[in-house]
């Protein structure tokens, strides 16, 4: 693969978002992925780190989607609050094993990670699956991601202990996504909007390296100085363009599919 630069988060917020608007942006984001057609049945799993008493985010309390309920009809008040031991802070639901054995250790090892996605979105899976799974920068949409990438090569069946959870925190290191070998990603970010925002993106850079490897030509290359050019840009665009794409998303949630705050 090739070399990547180091790209360092920023320190998590030293005061939490309002608690209930993380639920509705969590909500949207989740309704929002499943109109994508980037879930997947009742499996995968998006949480956000909440803050403690004092007011500062730590990792050790998250929002979570709750077990067994499809995306399409996740609100903001069914996910579920949970802490680092797994033990239920407010809800009804239950979270499902592997969801909290990945997200509770990535929020504590992760400082940058404040809000963890994971999925199996098929573009992105796909290149998962392949020997070489490097997303190649050789297209705008994946010039997002030049230097934010780290990949796990490694496979050891369902996260069913927490050991995998500090296993994963350690590979993602100060990326911001995590390619995991044979099985799928794991999108990071400060913030709902940030993270999903990512997500969209990933999965439309995914889509068409996906399609222009099936026409077995060779893919093009960006120069270097380019690609330290497009870091930069997309560096100061990141922020506004993710506040307004969520934004967007919510609006059009708001118009379409009100119950989703609720």
């Amino acid at each position: 693969m090739s070399a990547a630069v180091t790209d360092l988060h920023p320190a998590a917020p030293a005061a939490a978002s309002d608690l209930e608007q993380v639920r509705i942006d969590l909500a949207a984001a989740l309704r929002w992925a499943h109109r994508l057609g980037l879930s997947e049945g009742v499996d995968n799993h998006f949480s956000a780190a909440v803050a403690d008493e004092d007011g500062v985010i730590r990792g050790k309390r998250f929002l979570i989607n709750p077990y067994g309920w499809h995306w399409s009809e996740v609100t903001a008040s069914s996910l579920v609050l949970c802490d680092e031991d797994g033990n239920v802070l407010e809800g009804d639901n239950a979270v499902e094993t592997s969801a909290f054995c990945i997200h509770s250790r990535v929020h504590v090892n992760v400082p940058s990670a404040v809000v963890v996605l994971h999925t199996h979105m098929p573009y992105t899976t796909s290149l998962t699956l392949l020997e070489d799974p490097e997303v190649r920068m050789c297209e705008q949409n994946a010039l997002m991601f030049d230097g934010r990438l780290a990949y796990d090569d490694e496979y050891d069946g369902l996260a069913q202990a927490t050991e995998e959870g500090d296993r994963l925190s350690r590979k993602i290191g100060n990326r911001s996504v995590l390619m995991m070998a044979s099985h799928g990603v794991l999108v990071t970010g400060p913030d709902v909007a940030s993270a999903f925002t990512d997500l969209y993106y990933l999965e439309r850079a995914a889509t068409f390296q996906v399609l222009a490897r099936s026409t077995g030509g060779r893919l093009r290359t960006i120069s270097d100085s380019v690609r330290e050019k497009a870091r930069e840009q997309f560096a100061v665009d990141r922020p506004p363009l993710a506040e307004r794409h969520f934004k967007a998303l919510r609006r059009i949630l708001d118009r379409e599919e009100p119950e989703y705050r609720h």
